[in-house]
Protein backbone atom coordinates (compact mmCIF):
# COMPACT_ATOMS: atom_id res chain seq x y z
CA UNK A 1 0.00 0.00 0.00
CA UNK A 2 1.20 3.83 -0.66
CA UNK A 3 2.12 5.73 2.19
CA UNK A 4 1.28 8.55 1.20
CA UNK A 5 3.01 12.37 3.02
CA UNK A 6 2.74 14.57 0.70
CA UNK A 7 0.89 16.45 -2.23
CA UNK A 8 2.86 15.02 -4.68
CA UNK A 9 1.96 11.76 -3.32
CA UNK A 10 -1.83 12.17 -3.61
CA UNK A 11 -0.88 14.08 -7.77
CA UNK A 12 0.66 10.72 -8.32
CA UNK A 13 -2.00 8.56 -7.14
CA UNK A 14 -4.79 10.67 -8.67
CA UNK A 15 -3.33 10.88 -12.25
CA UNK A 16 -3.63 6.42 -12.19
CA UNK A 17 -7.26 6.93 -10.86
CA UNK A 18 -8.75 9.44 -12.70
CA UNK A 19 -9.38 9.64 -16.56
CA UNK A 20 -6.94 11.29 -18.25
CA UNK A 21 -9.28 14.17 -20.14
CA UNK A 22 -10.34 14.69 -16.28
CA UNK A 23 -6.99 14.91 -14.61
CA UNK A 24 -5.50 17.33 -17.61
CA UNK A 25 -8.59 19.46 -16.99
CA UNK A 26 -7.59 20.24 -13.71
CA UNK A 27 -3.42 19.43 -13.90
CA UNK A 28 -2.90 22.04 -16.72
CA UNK A 29 -2.38 25.09 -17.46
CA UNK A 30 -3.10 27.70 -20.74
CA UNK A 31 -0.59 28.08 -24.32
CA UNK A 32 2.93 27.38 -22.92
CA UNK A 33 1.96 26.68 -19.02
CA UNK A 34 4.84 29.15 -18.25
CA UNK A 35 2.30 30.61 -15.91
CA UNK A 36 0.90 27.93 -14.52
CA UNK A 37 4.56 26.62 -13.67
CA UNK A 38 5.91 29.86 -12.12
CA UNK A 39 2.87 29.90 -9.51
CA UNK A 40 4.95 27.03 -7.61
CA UNK A 41 8.24 27.48 -9.01
CA UNK A 42 8.17 30.66 -7.39
CA UNK A 43 6.94 29.77 -3.79
CA UNK A 44 10.47 27.67 -4.26
CA UNK A 45 12.77 30.56 -4.34
CA UNK A 46 11.69 32.00 -1.12
CA UNK A 47 13.50 30.75 1.85
CA UNK A 48 13.25 30.62 5.31
CA UNK A 49 14.48 32.01 8.67
CA UNK A 50 15.44 28.62 11.05
CA UNK A 51 15.43 30.01 14.53
CA UNK A 52 16.07 27.87 17.60
CA UNK A 53 16.00 26.96 21.10
CA UNK A 54 12.50 29.12 21.16
CA UNK A 55 9.31 27.82 23.24
CA UNK A 56 7.52 26.15 20.36
CA UNK A 57 4.97 24.51 22.54
CA UNK A 58 0.71 25.42 22.29
CA UNK A 59 0.73 26.77 18.37
CA UNK A 60 -1.95 28.09 16.47
CA UNK A 61 -2.74 28.34 13.03
CA UNK A 62 -6.31 29.69 13.60
CA UNK A 63 -7.78 32.52 12.09
CA UNK A 64 -10.80 34.11 9.80
CA UNK A 65 -11.43 34.74 6.35
CA UNK A 66 -14.44 37.30 6.16
CA UNK A 67 -15.12 36.97 9.83
CA UNK A 68 -15.29 33.09 9.78
CA UNK A 69 -13.31 30.89 11.41
CA UNK A 70 -10.82 28.68 10.20
CA UNK A 71 -8.74 26.12 11.40
CA UNK A 72 -5.77 27.69 9.46
CA UNK A 73 -5.90 30.06 6.41
CA UNK A 74 -6.54 28.34 3.91
CA UNK A 75 -10.39 27.74 2.33
CA UNK A 76 -11.05 25.23 -0.60
CA UNK A 77 -11.32 27.28 -3.92
CA UNK A 78 -13.81 26.75 -6.18
CA UNK A 79 -13.05 23.93 -9.25
CA UNK A 80 -15.33 23.23 -11.95
CA UNK A 81 -16.08 19.87 -13.00
CA UNK A 82 -14.99 18.63 -9.31
CA UNK A 83 -17.70 16.23 -9.74
CA UNK A 84 -15.62 14.16 -12.67
CA UNK A 85 -12.50 13.90 -10.28
CA UNK A 86 -14.66 11.42 -8.43
CA UNK A 87 -18.19 10.77 -8.28
CA UNK A 88 -20.29 13.22 -6.13
CA UNK A 89 -16.98 15.22 -5.61
CA UNK A 90 -18.07 18.27 -4.64
CA UNK A 91 -19.56 16.78 -1.84
CA UNK A 92 -17.20 14.81 -0.77
CA UNK A 93 -14.63 17.89 -0.67
CA UNK A 94 -17.35 20.04 1.29
CA UNK A 95 -17.75 16.96 3.72
CA UNK A 96 -14.11 17.09 4.24
CA UNK A 97 -13.89 20.83 4.72
CA UNK A 98 -16.14 20.87 7.22
CA UNK A 99 -14.74 17.77 9.18
CA UNK A 100 -11.09 19.75 9.20
CA UNK A 101 -12.47 22.92 9.79
CA UNK A 102 -12.28 25.20 6.53
CA UNK A 103 -14.33 27.04 4.43
CA UNK A 104 -15.18 25.36 1.03
CA UNK A 105 -16.31 27.05 -2.07
CA UNK A 106 -18.63 25.33 -4.60
CA UNK A 107 -18.15 26.46 -8.38
CA UNK A 108 -20.60 27.66 -10.71
CA UNK A 109 -19.52 25.13 -12.86
CA UNK A 110 -20.07 22.37 -10.21
CA UNK A 111 -21.53 18.80 -11.24
CA UNK A 112 -23.17 19.00 -7.62
CA UNK A 113 -25.70 21.43 -6.88
CA UNK A 114 -26.00 24.46 -4.41
CA UNK A 115 -28.56 22.43 -2.74
CA UNK A 116 -26.58 19.01 -3.36
CA UNK A 117 -24.02 20.63 -0.48
CA UNK A 118 -26.74 22.64 1.91
CA UNK A 119 -28.41 19.23 2.13
CA UNK A 120 -24.82 16.88 2.57
CA UNK A 121 -23.42 19.72 4.94
CA UNK A 122 -24.20 21.75 8.38
CA UNK A 123 -21.05 24.71 7.73
CA UNK A 124 -21.88 27.42 5.73
CA UNK A 125 -20.56 27.29 2.43
CA UNK A 126 -18.85 29.62 -0.33
CA UNK A 127 -20.41 29.93 -3.87
CA UNK A 128 -18.68 31.15 -6.69
CA UNK A 129 -20.38 33.32 -9.54
CA UNK A 130 -19.07 33.60 -13.27
CA UNK A 131 -20.74 36.10 -14.70
CA UNK A 132 -23.25 35.44 -17.53
CA UNK A 133 -25.08 37.45 -19.68
CA UNK A 134 -28.47 36.25 -18.74
CA UNK A 135 -28.64 38.41 -15.54
CA UNK A 136 -31.81 36.94 -14.86
CA UNK A 137 -30.37 33.67 -14.46
CA UNK A 138 -27.65 35.18 -12.58
CA UNK A 139 -30.13 36.55 -10.00
CA UNK A 140 -31.76 33.55 -9.77
CA UNK A 141 -28.85 31.72 -8.96
CA UNK A 142 -27.72 34.47 -6.26
CA UNK A 143 -31.45 33.76 -4.73
CA UNK A 144 -30.31 30.19 -4.28
CA UNK A 145 -27.26 31.11 -2.65
CA UNK A 146 -29.13 33.29 0.07
CA UNK A 147 -32.08 30.06 0.40
CA UNK A 148 -28.89 27.78 0.65
CA UNK A 149 -27.66 30.19 3.58
CA UNK A 150 -23.81 30.42 1.83
CA UNK A 151 -22.10 32.67 3.95
CA UNK A 152 -20.01 34.65 1.02
CA UNK A 153 -20.39 35.25 -2.51
CA UNK A 154 -16.97 34.89 -4.90
CA UNK A 155 -16.89 36.72 -8.01
CA UNK A 156 -14.29 35.46 -10.82
CA UNK A 157 -13.73 38.59 -12.80
CA UNK A 158 -10.94 37.02 -14.73
CA UNK A 159 -12.81 34.59 -17.04
CA UNK A 160 -14.80 36.64 -19.61
CA UNK A 161 -12.99 34.94 -22.50
CA UNK A 162 -11.31 31.74 -22.07
CA UNK A 163 -8.04 31.00 -22.50
CA UNK A 164 -5.89 28.99 -24.87
CA UNK A 165 -6.29 25.35 -22.82
CA UNK A 166 -4.47 23.12 -25.46
CA UNK A 167 -5.07 19.57 -23.28
CA UNK A 168 -8.71 20.03 -23.08
CA UNK A 169 -8.77 20.27 -27.07
CA UNK A 170 -6.69 17.61 -27.71
CA UNK A 171 -8.77 15.69 -25.22
CA UNK A 172 -12.04 16.55 -26.33
CA UNK A 173 -13.31 18.06 -23.36
CA UNK A 174 -16.46 19.52 -23.92
CA UNK A 175 -20.05 19.71 -22.99
CA UNK A 176 -20.65 16.67 -23.82
CA UNK A 177 -17.08 15.03 -23.79
CA UNK A 178 -16.27 13.67 -26.91
CA UNK A 179 -16.79 9.70 -26.77
CA UNK A 180 -13.45 9.37 -29.09
CA UNK A 181 -11.50 6.36 -28.99
CA UNK A 182 -8.55 7.22 -27.19
CA UNK A 183 -10.70 8.29 -24.46
CA UNK A 184 -13.14 5.16 -24.35
CA UNK A 185 -9.90 2.85 -24.12
CA UNK A 186 -8.82 5.07 -21.49
CA UNK A 187 -11.64 4.86 -19.46
CA UNK A 188 -11.61 1.22 -19.50
CA UNK A 189 -8.28 1.66 -17.27
CA UNK A 190 -9.97 3.38 -14.93
CA UNK A 191 -12.53 0.77 -13.55
CA UNK A 192 -12.58 2.06 -9.94
CA UNK A 193 -13.98 5.90 -11.39
CA UNK A 194 -16.26 4.09 -13.85
CA UNK A 195 -17.99 2.35 -10.66
CA UNK A 196 -18.22 5.11 -8.70
CA UNK A 197 -19.80 7.32 -11.91
CA UNK A 198 -22.41 4.35 -12.27
CA UNK A 199 -23.50 4.78 -8.76
CA UNK A 200 -24.69 8.26 -8.86
CA UNK A 201 -26.63 10.38 -10.80
CA UNK A 202 -24.81 13.32 -10.87
CA UNK A 203 -23.26 13.66 -14.37
CA UNK A 204 -23.47 17.34 -15.34
CA UNK A 205 -23.67 20.61 -14.49
CA UNK A 206 -26.29 20.38 -11.31
CA UNK A 207 -26.12 24.70 -11.16
CA UNK A 208 -27.17 24.64 -14.70
CA UNK A 209 -29.02 21.84 -15.86
CA UNK A 210 -32.87 22.48 -15.04
CA UNK A 211 -32.29 25.64 -13.65
CA UNK A 212 -31.72 27.90 -16.67
CA UNK A 213 -34.13 28.56 -19.12
CA UNK A 214 -33.68 26.00 -22.20
CA UNK A 215 -30.80 24.36 -20.28
CA UNK A 216 -32.44 20.58 -20.16
CA UNK A 217 -29.24 18.64 -20.65
CA UNK A 218 -25.77 18.34 -21.62
CA UNK A 219 -26.30 19.74 -25.05
CA UNK A 220 -28.38 22.55 -24.72
CA UNK A 221 -26.18 23.57 -21.73
CA UNK A 222 -22.79 23.51 -24.36
CA UNK A 223 -24.94 25.78 -26.78
CA UNK A 224 -25.68 27.90 -23.77
CA UNK A 225 -22.49 28.54 -21.73
CA UNK A 226 -20.62 28.85 -25.48
CA UNK A 227 -22.74 32.38 -25.45
CA UNK A 228 -22.95 33.21 -21.66
CA UNK A 229 -19.60 34.14 -20.53
CA UNK A 230 -19.49 37.71 -20.20
CA UNK A 231 -16.87 39.99 -22.28
CA UNK A 232 -18.00 42.99 -21.36
CA UNK A 233 -18.30 43.03 -17.67
CA UNK A 234 -17.46 45.68 -16.02
CA UNK A 235 -17.25 47.38 -12.25
CA UNK A 236 -20.75 48.36 -12.37
CA UNK A 237 -21.55 44.57 -13.00
CA UNK A 238 -19.55 43.91 -9.72
CA UNK A 239 -21.96 46.93 -7.94
CA UNK A 240 -25.28 45.15 -9.67
CA UNK A 241 -23.98 41.74 -7.97
CA UNK A 242 -23.23 43.26 -4.52
CA UNK A 243 -26.55 45.19 -4.49
CA UNK A 244 -28.55 42.14 -5.55
CA UNK A 245 -26.86 39.37 -2.67
CA UNK A 246 -25.97 41.74 0.30
CA UNK A 247 -23.60 39.58 1.89
CA UNK A 248 -19.77 39.03 2.18
CA UNK A 249 -18.42 39.57 -1.91
CA UNK A 250 -14.98 38.02 -2.63
CA UNK A 251 -13.55 39.31 -5.74
CA UNK A 252 -11.20 36.54 -7.10
CA UNK A 253 -8.62 37.29 -10.28
CA UNK A 254 -7.03 40.60 -9.36
CA UNK A 255 -3.16 40.53 -10.39
CA UNK A 256 -2.71 44.71 -10.70
CA UNK A 257 -2.24 47.06 -8.26
CA UNK A 258 -4.86 49.43 -10.58
CA UNK A 259 -7.63 46.68 -10.60
CA UNK A 260 -6.73 46.05 -6.58
CA UNK A 261 -7.72 49.53 -5.82
CA UNK A 262 -11.02 49.32 -8.06
CA UNK A 263 -12.03 46.44 -6.02
CA UNK A 264 -11.38 48.64 -2.64
CA UNK A 265 -13.77 51.12 -4.23
CA UNK A 266 -16.40 48.62 -5.09
CA UNK A 267 -17.27 47.72 -1.48
CA UNK A 268 -15.75 44.29 -1.76
CA UNK A 269 -14.62 42.44 1.50
CA UNK A 270 -12.05 40.44 0.33
CA UNK A 271 -9.74 40.30 -2.88
CA UNK A 272 -7.79 37.51 -4.11
CA UNK A 273 -4.91 37.40 -6.40
CA UNK A 274 -5.38 34.55 -8.84
CA UNK A 275 -4.06 34.44 -11.95
CA UNK A 276 -7.01 31.68 -12.07
CA UNK A 277 -4.19 28.82 -11.80
CA UNK A 278 -2.01 29.84 -15.08
CA UNK A 279 -5.32 28.31 -16.94
CA UNK A 280 -5.98 31.91 -18.46
CA UNK A 281 -3.54 34.37 -19.57
CA UNK A 282 0.05 32.97 -20.24
CA UNK A 283 2.81 35.29 -19.41
CA UNK A 284 1.28 36.56 -16.25
CA UNK A 285 3.29 36.62 -13.29
CA UNK A 286 2.92 34.33 -10.51
CA UNK A 287 0.51 34.85 -7.87
CA UNK A 288 3.03 35.03 -5.46
CA UNK A 289 5.30 37.34 -7.57
CA UNK A 290 2.08 39.40 -7.83
CA UNK A 291 1.45 39.40 -4.01
CA UNK A 292 3.26 41.82 -2.01
CA UNK A 293 2.32 45.17 -4.67
CA UNK A 294 -1.02 44.48 -3.94
CA UNK A 295 -0.95 43.82 -0.55
CA UNK A 296 1.18 47.17 0.04
CA UNK A 297 -1.13 49.25 -2.07
CA UNK A 298 -4.35 48.33 -0.68
CA UNK A 299 -3.70 45.27 2.35
CA UNK A 300 -4.84 48.17 5.19
CA UNK A 301 -8.24 48.62 3.59
CA UNK A 302 -9.62 44.87 2.74
CA UNK A 303 -8.29 41.45 3.06
CA UNK A 304 -5.97 40.24 0.60
CA UNK A 305 -6.00 36.65 0.18
CA UNK A 306 -3.83 34.56 -2.90
CA UNK A 307 -4.28 31.22 -4.80
CA UNK A 308 -1.86 29.80 -7.18
CA UNK A 309 0.77 26.64 -6.75
CA UNK A 310 0.19 25.76 -3.21
CA UNK A 311 1.23 22.61 -3.07
CA UNK A 312 1.96 22.54 0.78
CA UNK A 313 1.96 24.35 4.37
CA UNK A 314 5.29 26.12 3.85
CA UNK A 315 3.52 28.09 0.97
CA UNK A 316 0.85 29.01 2.72
CA UNK A 317 2.85 30.08 5.22
CA UNK A 318 5.05 31.91 2.94
CA UNK A 319 2.05 33.41 1.17
CA UNK A 320 1.12 34.98 4.82
CA UNK A 321 4.17 36.44 5.64
CA UNK A 322 4.12 38.26 2.40
CA UNK A 323 0.75 39.95 3.80
CA UNK A 324 -2.06 37.19 2.39
CA UNK A 325 -4.56 37.00 4.90
CA UNK A 326 -6.02 33.73 3.58
CA UNK A 327 -5.17 31.47 1.11
CA UNK A 328 -7.72 29.12 -1.68
CA UNK A 329 -5.79 25.46 -2.98
CA UNK A 330 -7.57 23.77 -5.70
CA UNK A 331 -5.28 21.59 -7.10
CA UNK A 332 -4.30 20.17 -3.96
CA UNK A 333 -8.00 19.16 -3.29
CA UNK A 334 -8.37 18.10 -6.42
CA UNK A 335 -5.58 15.75 -6.25
CA UNK A 336 -6.93 14.42 -3.15
CA UNK A 337 -10.07 13.99 -4.57
CA UNK A 338 -9.27 11.89 -7.50
CA UNK A 339 -6.78 10.08 -5.30
CA UNK A 340 -8.90 8.92 -2.65
CA UNK A 341 -12.02 10.80 -2.28
CA UNK A 342 -13.33 12.60 1.07
CA UNK A 343 -11.01 10.54 2.21
CA UNK A 344 -8.12 12.01 0.23
CA UNK A 345 -8.78 15.80 0.58
CA UNK A 346 -8.99 15.04 4.31
CA UNK A 347 -5.50 13.57 3.66
CA UNK A 348 -4.43 16.80 1.48
CA UNK A 349 -5.40 19.31 4.67
CA UNK A 350 -3.55 17.13 6.77
CA UNK A 351 -0.56 17.45 5.10
CA UNK A 352 -0.87 21.25 4.70
CA UNK A 353 -1.68 21.96 7.96
CA UNK A 354 1.09 19.74 9.46
CA UNK A 355 3.78 21.35 7.37
CA UNK A 356 2.54 24.79 8.07
CA UNK A 357 2.76 24.00 11.90
CA UNK A 358 6.11 22.59 12.00
CA UNK A 359 7.30 25.09 9.31
CA UNK A 360 6.10 27.67 11.73
CA UNK A 361 7.94 26.45 14.51
CA UNK A 362 11.17 26.08 13.12
CA UNK A 363 10.54 29.74 12.31
CA UNK A 364 10.55 30.99 15.64
CA UNK A 365 6.67 31.13 16.18
CA UNK A 366 3.50 29.80 17.86
CA UNK A 367 1.26 31.95 16.61
CA UNK A 368 0.29 32.62 12.59
CA UNK A 369 -1.05 36.07 13.99
CA UNK A 370 2.58 37.16 14.85
CA UNK A 371 4.18 36.02 11.49
CA UNK A 372 5.16 38.97 9.02
CA UNK A 373 8.26 39.12 6.42
CA UNK A 374 10.85 38.72 9.41
CA UNK A 375 10.81 34.53 8.92
CA UNK A 376 11.53 34.65 5.50
CA UNK A 377 15.54 35.08 3.92
CA UNK A 378 16.32 39.08 2.73
CA UNK A 379 16.76 38.87 -0.99
CA UNK A 380 14.91 35.62 -1.68
CA UNK A 381 11.02 37.26 -1.69
CA UNK A 382 9.43 39.70 -4.30
CA UNK A 383 9.12 43.00 -2.74
CA UNK A 384 6.19 45.65 -3.58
Amino acid sequence: MTVITTIEDLRVLAKKRVPRMFYDYADSGSWTESTYRANSDDFQKIKLRQRVAVNMENRSTATQMVGQATKMPVCIAPVGLTGMQSADGEIKAAKAAEKFGIPFTLSTMSICSIEDIAQNTTAPFWFQLYMMRDREAMARMIERCKVAQCSALVLTLDLQVIGQRHKDLKNGLTAPPKPTIANLINLMTKPRWCLGMAGTKRHSFGNLVGHVKAVTNMKSLASWTNEQFDPTLSWADVAWVKKQWGGKLILKGIMDVEDARLAVQSGADAIVVSNHGGRQLDGAPSSIEALPAIVAAVGSQIEVWMDGGIRSGQDVLKAWALGARGTMIGRAMVYGLGAMGEEGVLKALQIIHKELDITMAFCGHTNIQNVDQGILLPGTFPTA
